[in-house]
């Protein structure tokens, strides 16, 4: 359908019109060449991305928000689905390739429907009702409550995100990693977090019944993941990399050779640690001020009374306890001098946001100037930071600081080892993801069988629901359930196996499961794809597990954003102002 002449309507616009369906098969052309784009990333068999930039910097991932984060997308419309795999990025860390997979399916069977003659409305409108039987299908049935959480579905979960990318080989060593970094963060959680938990639907309605029937008895906890600081070291093999619980790595090493290596607390008083966010220089006067002097022998006095002032900030510093001091600006000689002599860690140029990290780690605060109200210098021992020890040690070609016994709130510091950069940062980019995972099911105690099994459950379900509806919304609701299938395809797909033969076997399991009255059938639900053998398993038994959360919100935000695409009937493109 072409647009109206402007001048005949009326209507005078400063650019470019698209209305209908040209706008429609457009906008899910754009979203299908992203989703192409990411398509075969999927699954613990996906395959890698190359990224170049303009000045030649190679990024290699096969994570979806990180691919999608890098590309220079132009088109409107595929934007919108680059903006949702950052969304599940943010919310739930792990499924930000699925979701934008789904997503596209759901558009590409929207668009199909309107050119069936189908109006959006009622399309949209049928998104909305087997979005909600699915979501409900899903904390009904497919959820698996965890009361207690062994370790053992935790180091499942976290293999099961981790199986797709570069350190999935490791998987063993990776994911008792996650899970003991996430554990060892733990805190109380407030009645603000609990009421926020529940709020994002993490537990289902008999979960969150429970929680509130408990609030009074049993405490709940939450897992900043903030607290958890990731160094990347080079050299080594991956299975080196290790776990400071309780402690603090910083890249930082001593600013001279004469300070000490080693500080430990004695007496059983803790080390004190200072952090600084300030410039430990000599004393110079400000710009635009000028001294005037009448007798030589006075500049000599001004330049002592200058390295009095440093002396005298120095020694505050001393005098509070501090045996440890970290700034994120120089360190001049003469101060240096000082710190020697009094057989302090002195290090400079730290990072800010690590020097934030440990000050919440050990209890204490940055501090940004020794000024007071009353306008003297002074150094607040409250602000100094507590730790059992400071070490400096020597990790790959250069030296890191490690703060063990933080007398703070949890913390702890994984450091990576690797070959090479680009190794390192996709094993910090995995290790994020299993991280996530691990917060999740720890903070909602649900899972859902992965490997295809909740999206084969779903799609055999609403296909049944749909013959319950007597509207045009049934054809719409089986399209969405069709659309679900896309999961379990793209994953055979890309093991390399016969994807027709198996999402047929896996549909059959779950059409038996849900219609026999056998309640050794029951267990079928639960049957997903084996990628390694081409078969369908048990994969609650096997382990193959995600947090209940990230499907949930992964159906709810790709559904949301077809029906965002599917709604645009016009486009008007404006010409530039200045152009024109």
């Amino acid at each position: 359908m072409s647009a109206p002449n402007p001048a005949s309507t009326g209507l005078f616009i400063n650019g470019q019109r698209e209305t209908g369906q040209d706008v429609r098969v457009g906008n899910v052309t754009a979203a299908l060449a992203v989703a192409n784009i990411v398509k075969t990333s999927l699954g613990p068999v996906g395959l890698d991305k190359m990224l170049v930039d303009d000045i030649g910097d190679v990024l290699i991932t096969n994570d979806g928000a990180t691919i999608l984060k890098s590309l220079e997308v132009e088109h409107p419309a595929a934007r919108v689905l680059v903006d949702l795999a950052n969304l599940q990025d943010q919310e739930v860390g792990d499924g930000t390739t699925s979701v934008v997979i789904i997503a596209s399916e759901l558009l590409r069977r929207g668009n199909d429907l309107v050119k069936n003659g189908i109006h959006p409305t009622t399309i949209i409108s049928g998104y909305r009702s087997a979005l909600k039987a699915a979501v409900s299908y899903i904390k009904k049935q497919m959820v698996v409550n965890v009361s207690e959480l062994g370790d053992e579905h935790l180091i499942n979960a976290a293999k099961t995100s981790m199986s797709s990318k570069i350190i999935g080989k490791e998987m063993d060593f990776f994911s008792k990693l996650a899970v003991d970094a996430v554990k060892s963060v733990k805190m109380n959680a407030t009645a603000a977090d609990i009421a926020g938990l529940e709020a994002m639907g993490e537990s289902s309605d008999a979960a969150v019944a429970a929680a509130a029937a408990a609030a009074g008895k049993k405490q709940r906890y939450k897992y900043p993941l903030s607290a958890i600081h990731i160094l990347k070291a080079h050299g080594k093999s991956a299975l080196e990399s290790n776990l400071i619980d309780g402690g603090f790595a910083i890249n930082a090493m001593r600013a001279a050779q004469g300070m000490p290596t080693f500080v430990e607390s004695s007496d059983g008083k803790p080390v004190k640690i200072a952090m600084l966010d300030m410039n430990l220089q000599r004393h110079r006067m400000g710009m635009g001020v000028q001294v005037i002097v009448k007798d030589p022998a006075e500049i000599e006095n001004i330049k002592k009374r200058e390295m009095d002032i440093t002396k005298e900030r120095i020694r505050k510093i001393i005098d509070a306890g501090a045996r440890v001091v970290l700034t994120t600006k120089g360190v001049d000689d003469l101060c240096m001098k000082y710190f020697v002599e009094a057989g302090i860690i002195c290090a400079r140029r730290c990072n800010r946001e690590d020097l934030k990290r440990l000050a919440k780690a050990t209890g204490g605060r940055v501090v940004t100037t020794m000024a007071d109200m009353e306008g003297n210098e002074t150094f607040d021992g409250d602000c100094l930071g507590g730790c059992d020890s400071a070490r400096e040690v020597r990790i790959g070609d250069g030296e890191m600081l490690y703060v063990y016994g933080c007398k703070g709130h949890g913390a702890s510091t994984i450091v990576l080892r690797g070959a090479n950069e680009y190794m390192l940062d996709e094993m910090d980019r995995a290790l994020h993801d299993s991280l996530c995972v691990v917060k999740r099911m720890l903070e909602s105690n649900t899972l859902v069988p992965g490997g295809g099994a909740a999206e084969a459950a779903l799609s055999v379900y609403l296909d049944d629901y749909a013959h319950t509806i007597q509207s045009r919304e049934q054809m719409v609701i089986q399209e969405y359930a069709d659309a679900l299938l896309v999961i379990p395809k793209t994953l055979a797909v890309n093991a390399a196996k016969d994807a027709s033969e198996l999402v047929a076997k896996l549909r059959s399991a779950h059409a038996k499961g849900q219609h026999s009255e056998d309640v050794a059938d029951d267990g079928l639900k639960f049957m997903g794809l084996d990628l390694l053998d081409g078969t369908i398993r048990d994969n609650l038994a096997a382990g193959v597990v995600e947090p209940a959360i990230s499907k949930i919100k992964s159906l709810r935000f790709a559904t949301e954003a077809a029906i965002t695409i599917l709604r645009i009937d016009d486009r008007i493109t404006l010409n530039d102002t200045k152009m024109s």
